[in-house]
């Protein structure tokens, strides 16, 4: 039968981990929190390579500082491109009319 899947806060983790370094036996730390000490590994590296971007939760993406940046100034760029589009669009309506009018 299947376990059912826990749900740890942020805080738990972190102070999982820091625990598992002040003992330095992830083994005997996991015993103590009813966890697996695979777990713990997990969120030692997790920590390790996201820092305080770790942790965010489900279907989150984790994302260096630099990656965030990254991911703004691409939203940036596509909001930038669409309002030029507009506004091309509209300077050629616009300059159609006036070319209709002149005619009559």
């Amino acid at each position: 039968m299947r376990q059912k899947s826990r749900h740890f806060t942020l805080e738990f983790k972190q102070k999982a981990v820091e625990l598992s370094y002040l003992k330095a036996d992830v083994k005997l730390v996991g015993q103590e929190l009813d966890i697996s000490p695979s777990i713990i590994y997990r969120w030692r590296k997790e920590l390790k390579d996201y820092g305080n971007n770790s942790f965010l939760g489900r279907g989150t993406p984790k994302m260096t500082d630099e990656q965030k940046e990254i991911a703004r100034l691409k939203r940036e760029l596509k909001d930038s491109k669409l309002e030029c589009d507009i506004l091309k669009k509209a300077v050629s309506i616009f300059s159609r009319s006036d070319r209709e009018n002149i005619d009559l």
